[in-house]
């Protein structure tokens, strides 16, 4: 398995696609998360491309990495042979801070950085944080916690120990580059940014999302749906079909990453 297939998962390659989504996965997710979604924005001309990292599915057999400075590095060169087109990126929780911290790497690396940033359910880098840290609990301790804050753990996984001491590695490890991340201050970036979150979601409120605003000169546009913190499992159509007019809007219009106007998404 060389470098690339281990970091991206492309489900169904597009060679003609005009433009690429990037997908960052949530805390403990992996890639085949976002399998459902290719095929619904293949019919949109649009490749999804999958972040798969460390320590989950294909990967189960390296350690998940705890800090985002050593992740970043060698995702990126897994990511450069396929900038070569218009591209998006896409994150949810997690995945929110990890593609904000990818495009302003990419930046500063002079390569080409993402068209928009699709920001689900995160709460801005830059913003304090509040919550009492979760990642040095016992194992008991750690996965109640989880549970009891994001919801996020299945109820079959929840009944199975096994699955749990599977999985439990790799969310301590996310979890913990979540809780000892540190924002560093540097130029808003130029990419639009379109925000999404669930109006229920109790981790993440309408003011919050709205503070994403500060990190970029493009174009902004933040929407809730009905929800929680998970919400896009049940807006999922809407929310891809919005994903890919945008993109499709960026593209067609020639104009420079993060400067193209924005658009006005639906409501659910």
């Amino acid at each position: 398995m060389n470098n690339q297939t281990r970091w991206l998962s492309v489900p169904r390659p597009q060679p003609a696609a005009p433009h690429r989504l990037f997908c960052f996965p949530y805390a403990g997710s992996g890639a085949s998360g976002y399998h459902v979604w290719a095929k619904t924005l293949a019919a949109a001309h649009l490749e999804v491309c999958a972040i798969q990292l460390p320590g989950r599915e294909n990967r189960l057999s390296e350690p998940a990495c705890e800090h985002l400075d050593i992740l970043l590095p060698p995702l990126l060169d897994a990511l450069e042979p396929h900038l070569d087109r218009p591209f998006g990126f896409f994150g949810h929780s997690m995945g929110t801070l990890l593609a904000f911290e990818a495009a302003r790497a990419l930046r500063d690396r002079g390569w080409p950085t993402p068209r928009r940033l699709f920001l689900s359910a995160g709460r801005p880098p830059h913003l304090a944080r509040t919550d009492t840290p979760l990642h040095g609990l016992p194992d008991d301790a750690f996965l109640a916690a989880i549970v009891a804050r994001y919801q996020g753990i299945p109820a079959a996984v929840l009944e199975h120990r096994e699955l749990l001491d599977l999985i439990l590695p790799t969310l301590r490890a996310d979890i913990t580059l979540l809780e000892t991340y540190r924002y560093r201050p540097a130029a808003p970036l130029a990419a639009g940014f379109s925000v999404f979150g669930g109006r229920s979601d109790p981790r993440v409120d309408d003011e919050s999302l709205r503070r994403w605003r500060d990190l970029t000169e493009g174009p902004f546009l933040c929407e809730t749906f009905d929800g929680g913190h998970f919400y896009l499992n049940d807006v999922r159509p809407a929310l891809t079909d919005a994903i890919a007019r945008c993109l499709a809007d960026e593209a067609g219009s020639g104009a420079s990453p993060g400067r193209t106007p924005g658009r006005q998404l639906p409501r659910s």
